[in-house]
């Protein structure tokens, strides 16, 4: 071996190599004739090296594998919404600091990135719902189950191992008639941790408490099955002969079984709620959202059909849009996403059905951008000026939405006055050319739909500016993805309108 050439251990890794080489210079002995020798490799001193080398090793790879991690979840959840304050003060400083500064900071920013995953796991919770087993096949379950429990081995006694077999037998049948209960429950969310846009959702959809109602009906019913199987497995427990032991366990059954087929039928109700919520559309809360907005049968679907993945229904009659319908896109490879929403009648809002109060509700709780699409034609059910005074509502209590006004069906219309003589905002005006500055379109005859397009683009655009840093991540993702067979047509991702690109 060479004079002042140390051997490491193997087990280190070559990040870690020229720090441990460092900890050795400054425990060098001041003497050139005493090099570390084969002895001295085991004492304390070069050991706490070792340790020391071994924890820089560990701290490297924890803050690679967040770096790597925060990375993706930038990319993948937050591409649409600017990074807090405290998240960009961490990525500054994580190049400065060193050492236990560097350790407390990486795990600053790993609870911040749980923050985030909870708050997404708040968002489109009924899709998160659990399945529901029907009432019949838990009980049929549970009590085939039961049966099939056996006495303890070795009592001799015949009533003790009946007692026995009885009381473990009702503990069993209590265990598997309220523990799928007890999982509902804790598996849907309680209507107070919704987002107030879920919310609005589950009072229009399933009715005003009813929600609650459902789920208190299954908690009473848990709640029962576990006092009255407990007191037959206690009287089973206390049964003096094997006949009395036998009797009471029959009996058990027999009460138990009669109350889950009496209240079961709350079981099936939650599990028809469930299927009724998990079929709503997803609507991601933090992803920029546009909206169309109109009197019933102006077009709305057959825009959206245009402008996005999203393919409605669309018939020539008023409430052809039942619900709320999702289409996505993206622009400059930013995800957007766009809703169609039920048509709005002129009326006051406590006579409003539930299918106008959705579009009232998307309007009120989503970061919407607002395209309303007016029909001059006379041809959609709600004449002119009905739909003048709907829009002069919605322009009014919806003021600060990023707003684009459309006539549609342009092709059916005589050409707007182009002399100027329509400056003012009135019904006259209104029912000639729209709103001022309206863009007019036809979805039949092509016409405005590019420039549709690029307004939109503009638009959404300007209202949800994108971070130098998520442009970083998105960059990054991209020269990840360069190498690989992934194909974004294979995803639910589509292009967002193939004509044109917008020009900067």
């Amino acid at each position: 071996m060479a004079t002042g050439f140390l051997a490491l251990p193997r087990s280190l890794s070559a990040s870690s190599r020229p720090l441990l080489h460092t900890i050795f210079a400054h425990c060098r002995p001041t003497s050139s004739s005493s090099l570390p020798s084969p002895a001295n490799l085991r004492s304390s001193n070069l050991q706490h090296c070792l340790r020391r080398a071994r924890k820089e090793e560990q701290r490297l790879f924890v803050e690679s594998s967040f770096r790597t991690a925060r990375a993706r979840t930038l990319c993948c959840s937050t591409t649409a919404e600017r990074l807090s304050p405290i998240e960009q003060a961490n990525s500054n400083s994580t190049t400065e600091s060193n050492g236990k500064q560097q350790t407390a900071e990486v795990s600053s920013a790993s609870a911040q990135v749980e923050q985030m995953a909870s708050r997404e796991q708040k968002l489109g919770a009924f899709q998160q719902l659990p399945m529901v087993s029907p009432a019949n096949e838990i009980l049929v379950s549970a009590l085939r189950r039961a049966k099939m429990v056996k006495a303890t081995k070795g009592i001799v006694n015949a009533a003790k191992r009946e007692r026995n077999k009885g009381a473990k037998q009702l503990d069993a049948l209590i265990k598997e008639l309220t523990t799928p209960l007890r999982l509902y429950l804790q598996k849907f969310p309680q209507r107070r941790h919704l987002h107030a846009y879920e919310r609005a959702l589950l009072e229009l959809t399933l009715g005003d408490g009813m929600y609650e109602e459902v789920l208190a009906r299954v908690d009473l019913l848990r709640k029962k099955i576990l006092d009255l199987g407990k007191n037959y497995a206690s009287l089973c427990a206390k049964s003096t002969t094997k006949a009395e032991a036998e009797e009471r366990l029959e009996e058990g059954f027999s009460r138990l079984e009669e109350l889950f087929k009496k209240q079961g039928k709350a079981v099936d109700d939650l599990k028809e709620h469930a299927k009724t919520l998990r079929a709503m559309p997803v609507v991601r809360i933090r992803t920029p959202t546009l909206c169309l907005v109109g009197a019933p049968n102006v077009g709305k679907s057959s825009l959206v059909r245009i402008l996005s993945s999203g393919k409605p229904e669309v018939c020539n009659y008023p409430f052809t849009t039942r619900g709320i319908s999702m289409g996505h896109f993206e622009i400059e490879s930013r995800r957007f996403q766009v809703t169609d929403t039920p048509g709005l009648l002129k009326r006051p809002d406590d006579e409003r059905n539930n299918i106008e109060k959705l579009t009232i509700a998307a309007l009120a709780h989503l970061p919407t951008s607002v395209l309303y699409v007016h029909d001059l034609t006379g041809e959609c059910g709600t004449t002119v000026p009905n739909q003048f005074a709907i829009y002069n509502e919605m322009r009014e209590r919806f003021a600060d939405r990023p707003w684009l006004d459309v006539v549609s069906k342009a092709d059916l219309l005589p050409p707007p006055p182009t002399d100027g003589s329509l400056e003012v905002d009135d019904l006259h005006s209104y029912a000639l050319s729209g709103p001022k500055g309206a863009l007019w379109v036809s979805v039949y005859s092509g016409q405005g739909i590019d420039e549709l397009v690029r307004r939109v683009h503009s638009l959404l655009l300007e209202a949800h500016p994108v971070d130098k840093e998520i442009e970083e991540a998105l960059s990054e993702k991209s020269d990840l993805d360069s190498g690989s067979a992934y194909k974004k047509e294979d995803d639910y991702y589509f292009p967002a309108w193939p004509r044109k690109q917008v020009t900067q």
